[in-house]
């Protein structure tokens, strides 16, 4: 069956890459070079979102300037680069790829030319059409504006698309582009705060797949 929506656009971190447990570190990193508190893996799922430098002020109480947030950037990719190579993919990743029938690219936030040796380790390069991630010294912002290029350098139209990622943020960007999205809810993102989004909403990759070869 070809979907209705025959392109497919994954996310990196958080879907795909299972690394929910190095981002909380990294961030604690951050809290704690400014005196913040510590936030478990449940608060930052409840609490994280983008502009990251709105979820820092509203943890730390205080804003945070762009100047701030580039220091704050910097401590918190110093600290996830640390421990990257423990990472792994989400357990079901390489079956809900494979059971795609159509097209698939993949964007990230995360810098890159560190993202690009990273599908490549993982054995992922010949699966993606296009793998794009931020092009910036300074991450932290939304994803919409990174899709639309993203798909303008594929030749993919908007309304062709879905995104399987695990943010609000996802959606919204999936949204800007006329596209639909599925909400993973393994990654960053509370399940419930998914679940009150209105998009569909899945469990497991694999499950994932099978709500975004539905959609229209």
């Amino acid at each position: 069956m070809t979907p209705a929506r025959p392109h497919l656009v994954w996310d990196w971190n958080g879907t795909l890459l299972n690394d929910l447990d190095l981002v909380v570190a990294a961030t604690n990193a951050v809290f704690a070079s400014v005196g913040g508190p510590t936030v478990s893996a449940d608060e930052h799922r409840v609490r994280f979102r983008r502009p990251i430098a709105d979820y820092y002020a509203e943890v730390l109480g205080r804003a945070v300037d762009d100047a701030a947030f580039g220091e704050l950037d910097r401590i918190f990719h110093d600290a996830y680069r640390s421990g990257l190579t423990t990472c792994v993919l989400a357990d079901d990743a390489a079956v809900a790829m494979a059971a795609w029938p159509g097209g698939q690219s993949l964007l990230s936030m995360w810098f890159h030319d560190e993202l690009v040796p990273a599908v490549h380790t993982h054995g992922l390069t010949d699966r993606f059409a296009r793998v794009d991630g931020l092009r910036a010294t300074v991450g932290g912002d939304r994803k919409a504006e990174s899709l639309e290029r993203h798909l303008t350098e594929l030749g993919v139209n908007g309304r062709d698309v879905v995104l399987i990622g695990d943010s609000i943020d996802d959606a919204d960007a999936a949204e800007s582009v006329g596209g639909r999205a599925v909400l993973y809810t393994g990654g960053f993102t509370d399940q419930a705060r998914l679940r009150a989004s209105g998009h569909p909403v899945a469990d497991t990759l694999t499950e994932a797949v099978t709500l975004a070869a539905t959609l229209r």
